[in-house]
């Protein structure tokens, strides 16, 4: 039997509203000169200052794209559903760039530090319901409302920007275990790819490559893979993406991920998650 799920917007007109007042009213910097305001009403929407300190036990796998629809978002829900209970995505991006707006199927409100929270079967989804302007500007992940042992970190930033920009999510990535690398077999996605392996290092990094089979790749995708990507190949570290036509037009929503996708991020998380358990801490 087919799933009906009823559309909804990438993000709510209330949402944008919310948005629009806190740019008017110049609250979406962080350097900003204007006292920030006191919460009136929900005390759980205010900004907390407090750093975050994971569980010991958890293990907490950034997901960063090496350029736009590279299917960094997609890819890190697909990492959390098959890690099975007690996972959940933070998407570390403003309102206005979000991927998991309609991801939910059930929406569970505004919580601390700016974020809305959501969920899809076991898997917990947070974004935040700010404007940002830089990665600064990232509040800190909420407090879960469930035992957590797997986060994933959608950073919907440039590598360049998050590494050298102070503020937590540049430090998680600088210290992460594994980082995940998303793009695209394209001449132009390897480039990025390159790029990106480069600055990081491929000490702890892992690409994960959106489009056909490896064997169908063009000749020109082929030799614009660098050293670094060779290396991480040589590796077992370049993983396949398939390409999913219905998510590359619609977007996350509320319906199941597809079998490939599913199987994929499988594949490439057993190979992270079970090295992260052997006792190394982040």
């Amino acid at each position: 039997m087919t799933q009906v799920v009823a559309e909804r917007p990438a993000v709510s007109v209330d949402e944008l509203k919310r948005a629009w007042v806190a740019v008017k009213a110049g609250q979406f910097r962080a350097n900003t000169t204007r006292p920030a305001p006191q919460p009136t009403g929900d005390p759980q929407r205010a900004r907390t200052t407090t750093p975050w300190q994971p569980d010991p036990t958890e293990v907490v796998l950034p997901v960063l794209g090496c350029g736009g629809s590279s299917g960094a978002t997609t890819l890190a829900v697909a990492i959390a559903t098959g890690a099975g209970a007690g996972s959940r995505v933070v998407e570390c991006s403003s309102v206005t760039s979000s991927g998991l707006a309609a991801a939910s199927t059930a929406e569970l409100g505004a919580y601390e530090s700016a974020w809305c929270r959501g969920s899809r079967d076991h898997v917990l989804l947070e974004r935040v319901i700010d404007v940002l302007t830089t990665a600064e500007e990232i509040p800190y992940p909420s407090t879960p409302d469930r035992p957590v042992t797997l986060t994933v970190l959608d950073i919907g930033w440039e590598l360049g920007q998050v590494l050298t920009t102070p503020g937590w999510i540049g430090d998680f990535v600088r210290d992460a275990k594994h980082v995940v690398l998303t793009t695209t077999a394209t001449v132009p996605g390897m480039r990025r790819l390159e790029g990106a392996l480069d600055l990081l290092g491929n000490d702890h990094s892992c690409a994960a490559v959106l489009g056909p089979r490896r064997k169908k790749w063009s000749k020109s995708v082929e030799h614009t893979a660098g050293r670094v990507t060779r290396d991480l190949d040589r590796q077992g570290l370049l993983f396949e993406i398939p390409e999913e036509a219905a998510l590359a037009v619609d977007g996350l929503t509320g319906s199941p991920l597809p079998k490939p996708l599913l199987s994929a991020a499988d594949q490439l998380a057993q190979r992270l998650l079970d090295d992260s358990t052997k006792g190394t801490p982040q």
